[in-house]
């Protein structure tokens, strides 16, 4: 695992990902972004920065669940939880993030497949 700068649309956040998380957060833009990851934990987050602020934080932003919801958004994909990381002063977001499931893992609904 190693320290990795993730963008957010209000800031961003510094923390520990494995490889598997490092490839979501790649868009192929030459950045990392919060948001393809999902949820992470405060421990693995060590420092982040508010565009309101314009300031570095030497601790893991603020964790708010917005909403908590099993929310059928496609065909075998379940929205299961939506909240946002926020700045420790102002209370700005940093970033946001939703949690996924599905109800049949084996089904290829919800599986990202590239065009040919």
């Amino acid at each position: 695992m190693a320290e990795i700068k993730l963008q957010g649309s209000g800031g961003y956040v510094i923390a520990e990902l494995t490889d598997e998380q490092a490839k979501k957060a790649d868009l192929g833009v030459g950045k990392l972004f919060l948001a393809p990851i999902g949820k992470l934990e405060s421990e693995k987050m060590s420092k982040h920065y508010c565009n309101n602020c314009e300031k570095e934080f030497d601790n893991p932003p603020k964790i708010q669940l917005e909403e908590s919801t099993n929310e059928e958004v496609a065909d075998n994909l379940i929205l299961v939880e939506r909240g946002q990381y926020t700045c420790e002063k102002c209370n700005s977001i940093i970033g946001e993030y939703r949690v996924f499931k599905k109800n049949d893992e084996s089904s290829e609904v919800g599986k990202a497949k590239p065009s040919e």
